[in-house]
């Protein structure tokens, strides 16, 4: 078990726990992470090596 508080999500860049991390679409290389209210809310993220920008 991770001793890590959570994650920080890619679209608004706060701390979470409520989260889902998954590979970028495109270059399958940079990580997402993505809060709860940012998935609701379909803020975009953009991945920090392609600089793929998605909802």
């Amino acid at each position: 078990m991770s001793d890590t508080p959570g994650k920080i999500c890619t679209s608004c860049g706060k701390l979470t726990k409520d989260y889902v991390e998954f590979k970028c679409p495109k270059c399958n290389e940079g990580v997402i992470v993505r809060c709860r209210e940012c998935r609701e809310n379909f803020r975009s993220y953009k991945c920090s090596v392609c600089g793929f920008e998605g909802p």
